[in-house]
């Protein structure tokens, strides 16, 4: 089911080119472009004890995902991308290097929930709406982006579900970890 998902989203490309052309800055341009906006969410943040609050979470998250969860799973169980072992309409290039979870989006995810977090639990009053709002935004992209990276033949399906479990688990171990200093 993963492989036949995978040939349905791959087998679009080529037919519009705006559809090309926005998958490719989606799947390798909106990441700048979300950190930045990470970025602003602290300039939002009102004290400077809420500050250093959304820097740990956001970036203790964000590390977990990406270096710690996502290359621990790569290194037990390696997944070959999609154009290693199949024919794909490959409109980025990249590396052989494993598939799953995808790091992208475990970074994306944990940096997505930690803003949608820290908005929740964290922040003062005045400020949970609009963090809420951009919490909403951010998951959006991301989801965008991941299935981006499938329609430009960089992932399976399955490794954009996985980077999206891993984000989500590495922002909750440590805002569990650490919410007693967060929520006081």
């Amino acid at each position: 089911m993963d492989y036949n998902l995978f040939n349905f989203i791959n087998s679009l490309v080529g037919k519009w080119l705006c559809l090309d052309s926005l998958a490719i800055f989606f799947a390798k341009y909106l990441i700048y472009y979300l950190v930045v906006g990470a970025i602003f969410v602290f300039f939002l943040v009102k004290t400077k004890k809420e500050k250093i609050r959304y820097l740990f979470l956001a970036g203790a998250s964000v590390i977990l995902s990406r270096l710690f969860i996502t290359e621990a799973i790569r290194l037990i169980w390696y997944r070959p991308r999609p154009f290693v072992n199949h024919q794909v309409n490959l409109l980025i290039e990249h590396s052989a290097s494993g598939s799953f979870p995808s790091g992208h989006i475990a970074f994306l995810f944990a940096l997505s929930a930690a803003i949608y977090l820290f908005g929740k639990k964290i922040c003062s009053q005045d400020s949970r709406k609009i963090l809420s709002n951009i919490s909403i935004v951010f998951f959006v992209l991301s989801f965008l982006v991941g299935l981006s990276r499938i329609f430009v033949g960089l992932h399976y399906p399955l490794d954009i579900f996985g980077g999206i479990v891993v984000g989500f688990f590495s922002t909750w171990i440590i805002f569990l970890g650490f919410s007693r200093r967060f929520v006081s």
